[in-house]
C-alpha cells in the first residue's frame, strides 16, 4: 500500500492512468468511454448519441453557476456536441443562510436560461468538512454528426488555438489574491472579468470549428495549455510540435506570472480551444472565428511522434506539469 499523500489538484497523470486501465466496458453502445484527453463520454441509445460530463466547481464560490454550467457545456462542444439538460449536486459549508442557498438557485436559472439549458433535477445538503460552496455537474448532451473528442488527430494536422491564454488562471489570482498582484484598480478588474471578456466559454467556437471539420478538439483546464496538447498527442497516439512563439499569452498576465513564479503554459486555460484540423481548413476555421470576433492561432502541427517546443528557434522537450500551476501556487501559501 502507498501511503504517498497526494497534493492539491487532479489525480497525477501516471496514477489516473493506471487507475482507468482496470476500467474496461465491453458495451457496443459504448462510444467514447474512459480515456485521459477525452472531455466526456458518449454512449448510444437508440438512434442518439448522448454526451454524459461531469464537473466541479472547486476553486471559487463567485459566480459558481455560470461557471458550472460553462465548463461542462465547453467539453460536450469539445465532442461536437449540443448541451441540454443538467444537474447539479450542490454540497454547502454549515453556517450557509437561507438567503444564500436562494440566491444560488437564482443564479442556477438565470445561467441554465442564458445557455438554454434545463436544470431537471440534483442534490443540495448543508455538511461539515468543508469551508467554501462545492457544486458537481452532470451535462447532458448530444451529437448530431460525427463524435469528434481527442483521439482523431492525425500527423500533418495543424494545431490552432482560440483566445489567450490562461484566462481563468488569471481571473483565479485576481479574484482569490488581489494583494499579490500589485495591479491598479482597473487592471484587477480587467483580470478578474477575463472569464466573462473574452470569456472562458468555448462552446462558439467549437462549433464553428465543428460545422467547418476538425479532427480533434480539447478544452486544457487544469494543467494548462501543456498539458492539453499533451493529452490530444497521447489520446491520438502522435507527436506534437508546438512553436511557443507563437501561443498569445494575455498582457495581463506577462505583467504578473512571472512574478509569482507560475508559468503560464501550466496554468488552468478554460477559455482557450485547441482545434487539430487538416491544413486546407486552417484558414477557414481562423477566418469563421475571426469573423465571430474570436482571436485564433496556428501554433503548431501533429507529428509521427516526440512532444516537443520551439523555443526562440531552438526544440526542447514540451513540458510536462503533474500539478496545475495555480493549484501548486495556492498550496504553497
Amino acid at each position: 500500500m502507498d501511503d504517498k499523500i497526494l497534493p492539491l489538484g487532479k489525480l497525477p497523470r501516471s496514477l489516473l492512468e493506471t487507475l482507468l486501465k482496470s476500467f474496461f466496458v465491453q458495451d457496443p453502445d459504448l462510444l467514447v468511454g474512459p480515456k485521459i484527453g477525452e472531455d466526456a463520454a458518449v454512449v448510444r441509445v437508440g438512434e442518439r448519441k448522448l454526451i454524459l460530463k461531469t464537473d466541479p466547481i472547486t476553486f471559487l464560490s463567485q459566480d459558481m453557476a455560470w461557471y458550472l454550467i460553462t465548463v461542462n457545456a465547453n467539453d460536450i462542444a469539445c465532442m461536437g456536441g449540443v448541451s441540454r439538460y443538467l444537474l447539479v449536486t450542490a454540497l454547502l459549508p454549515v453556517g450557509t443562510t437561507v438567503s444564500q442557498v436562494e440566491g444560488l438557485f437564482s443564479d442556477l436559472k438565470q445561467a441554465c436560461s442564458v445557455s438554454d439549458i434545463a436544470l431537471i433535477g440534483g442534490h443540495t445538503e448543508i455538511t461539515y468538512g468543508i469551508d467554501r460552496p462545492i457544486a458537481v455537474g452532470f451535462m447532458i448532451g448530444f451529437c448530431e454528426g460525427e463524435v469528434i473528442g481527442a483521439s482523431g488527430t492525425k500527423p500533418g494536422d495543424l494545431v490552432l488555438l482560440s483566445k489567450s491564454i490562461p484566462l481563468e488562471a488569471t481571473s483565479i489570482l485576481a479574484r482569490q489574491m488581489p494583494e499579490r498582484l500589485k495591479l491598479d484598480e482597473a487592471s484587477l478588474q480587467k483580470a478578474r472579468d477575463l472569464i466573462f471578456d473574452p470569456g472562458i466559454s468555448v462552446v462558439r467556437e467549437a462549433g464553428i470549428a465543428t460545422a467547418i471539420g476538425v479532427t480533434a478538439m480539447h478544452d486544457p483546464t487544469e494543467g494548462g495549455l501543456a498539458t492539453g496538447l499533451l493529452e490530444i498527442a497521447r489520446a491520438s497516439a502522435c507527436g506534437i510540435e508546438v512553436d511557443q512563439d507563437r501561443i498569445p499569452v494575455i498582457d495581463i498576465a506577462q505583467q504578473i506570472l512571472p512574478v509569482l513564479g507560475i508559468d503560464p503554459l501550466g496554468a488552468i486555460a478554460s477559455g482557450s480551444l485547441i482545434a487539430c484540423c487538416a491544413p486546407e481548413n486552417a484558414q477557414k476555421i481562423l477566418a469563421a472565428w475571426k469573423g465571430a470576433g474570436i482571436q485564433g492561432t496556428i501554433i503548431g502541427r501533429m507529428t509521427e511522434g516526440g512532444l516537443t517546443l520551439l523555443k526562440a528557434g531552438k526544440r526542447e522537450p514540451l513540458p510536462e506539469f503533474d500539478r496545475d500551476e495555480i493549484a501548486r501556487f495556492m498550496e504553497q501559501g
